[in-house]
């Protein structure tokens, strides 16, 4: 766990915790690292209940170079770690880690490699017209989408319908999609310079953990954090 420069502690207040969540959602890690988030905070909860605890979820394109409507998945991995055995070997490895926090991936349904764009901008626009629940419930069900059931989440329609289901509201999403529609597929949102992968976790601006933790990790952490 790495260290930020510290801000000093407020006394006669009840400790809060800002937990910034940095994520890619073709990255079956991320969806991991997120379930035990969930869990983490459940787990605070009950040992810290006067702690008020919110997330910010940060968007991080790991591949901004995919073409806008993406690129065939399967031959994309094949590609990138060099054979059909090495493919089934990772798959094997992310699946084992990711029973804990009762994930199923589906890998062999999922037909297209999209690129983020749309999705990490829709969830932009979520953070900023509707709640944080409504947020992390879009971005649990883009998860979903791809990883369990091979739904496109470069496809606009997708993405409509999933937010739809979430609450967001209608109009407001009908234009912001018109608006993205014509995009290159680069995420407008700038990303921060000091991630270079993803899952990776700020708290309180404290400290940095990179990868998909078990929840008592995380709890350990956000303990540490609202003490000091």
């Amino acid at each position: 766990m790495n260290s930020f420069p510290r801000s000093p502690a407020s006394e006669g207040v009840a400790p809060s915790l800002v937990i910034e969540y940095f994520f890619d959602l073709v990255c079956p890690w991320c969806l991991i690292g997120k379930r035990h988030l969930r869990a983490a905070i459940s787990q605070l909860a009950a040992l810290r209940p006067d702690a008020r605890v919110s997330v910010r979820w940060r968007s991080h394109q790991l591949l901004p170079d995919i073409p806008p409507g993406g690129v065939p998945y399967q031959s994309f991995y094949i590609a990138r770690l060099g054979s059909a055995e090495a493919v089934a070997q990772r798959r094997a490895q992310v699946q084992q880690a990711g029973n804990p926090a009762c994930i199923q991936f589906a890998f062999e349904r999922i037909g297209v490699m999209p690129n983020t764009a749309a999705a990490h901008d829709l969830s932009a626009w979520a953070a900023a017209n509707g709640t944080e629940a409504q947020q992390s419930a879009l971005i649990e069900s883009l998860f979903v989408a791809y990883f369990m059931e091979g739904e496109d989440i470069g496809d606009p329609s997708v993405l409509q319908r999933r937010a739809l289901a979430c609450g967001l509201e209608a109009e407001g999403l009908r234009q912001h999609l018109a608006k993205t529609a014509g995009q290159t597929g680069i995420m407008r949102a700038p990303q921060a310079d000091y991630i270079s992968g993803v899952p990776f976790f700020v708290l309180n601006g404290k400290y940095a953990i990179s990868g998909a933790h078990p929840p008592e990790t995380l709890v350990q952490a956000m303990l540490q954090s609202i003490q000091e």
